[in-house]
């Protein structure tokens, strides 16, 4: 599997010798410079963080970015997620090239913009709202089914074009 030259490699705790607490610091930083010092956009449109609830003084986007689980209360940290915190703003501005897959769907009353980078089993997910784009989450793509779902909404987003 080739990875694009615009994608950085991963951030990993091994290179922080293990020491967790080195690594959460040096990953919020990737994220602060990312998403909060250079404040991308996507398509022209603003790029905004989810700020509430601030958890260990970092912003929800954060976690989200670099944890998993149902409930904010019971998200827990996933080494892949972590990993690759330096993928969502590379994957956001090169999404009109043809490595990365994207569509739209709705989630209850929410539109998500959905950018998948296939290859790399990695997806990031945008929610629309008024006058700016939510980074939501983004987190890996392993599970056969769960490649297959997304390959069928991304055929039936193409469909309906």
């Amino acid at each position: 599997m080739s990875q694009p030259s615009w994608l950085p490699p991963l951030v990993t705790l091994e290179m922080y010798g293990g020491d967790w607490s080195r690594y959460f610091e040096e990953i919020y930083n990737c994220f602060r410079l990312d998403f909060v010092y250079y404040k991308p956009s996507f398509r022209g449109t603003r790029l905004a963080l989810k700020r509430h609830p601030v958890i260990e003084g970092k912003e929800a986007t954060f976690w989200h970015l670099i944890s998993e689980g149902q409930s904010e209360a019971d998200r827990r940290p996933d080494l892949r997620r972590c990993e690759r915190i330096c993928w969502p703003r590379p994957i956001i501005e090169n999404c009109d090239g043809s490595l990365v897959k994207v569509w739209e769907n709705l989630r209850g009353s929410e539109k998500r913009i959905l950018l998948w980078l296939e290859e790399q089993e990695y997806l990031a997910v945008l929610a629309e709202r008024s006058g700016y784009i939510l980074l939501w989450t983004a987190y890996t793509v392993t599970q056969t089914h769960q490649k297959k779902k997304l390959q069928k909404q991304y055929e039936a987003f193409i469909r309906s074009l």
